[in-house]
């Protein structure tokens, strides 16, 4: 594969196949530009995610959470990893198309994925991004 003009580090990301290696410890912030921009759009247009879109952003969550335990964050602790893009109840309840009442009823459940801080609910947005609405 030819590649243009290229600064050094960017070039060991490329692969002779075209596609492109996305460092552990950047997943995290992939993720979120992604999931940010990918909710935007699904807001404006009400676009539907590929499945290899779907996938890609299961693959960076999963490389973001190895990498928040690999640095010994301990589970439990109530905090979102670094890959984590989070949305109130309200939105949440809202993307689902039910009362918050009973988004909070999924959340307690673990139905939804989401975390409580203090009287808030926090809904993991991935969740909408990958369709498991």
């Amino acid at each position: 594969m030819t590649l243009p003009d290229l600064p050094e580090g960017a070039r060991r990301l490329v692969r002779e196949d075209g596609s492109v290696v996305v460092p552990p410890a950047l997943a995290g912030e992939v993720l979120r530009c992604l999931l940010r921009d990918l909710s935007s759009r699904v807001r404006a247009d009400g676009g539907e995610l590929s499945a290899g879109v779907r996938e890609l952003l299961w693959g960076l969550h999963a490389a973001a959470t190895e990498v928040e335990q690999r640095q010994g964050s301990v589970d439990g602790t109530g905090q979102a990893g670094p890959g984590t893009v989070e949305v109130g109840i309200s939105d949440a309840a809202r993307r689902l198309g039910c009362s918050r009442e009973y988004a909070r009823r999924l959340a307690r459940g673990g139905r939804l994925p989401a975390r409580r801080v203090g009287r808030t609910w926090l809904v993991d947005a991935a969740a909408f991004a990958a369709g498991e609405e």
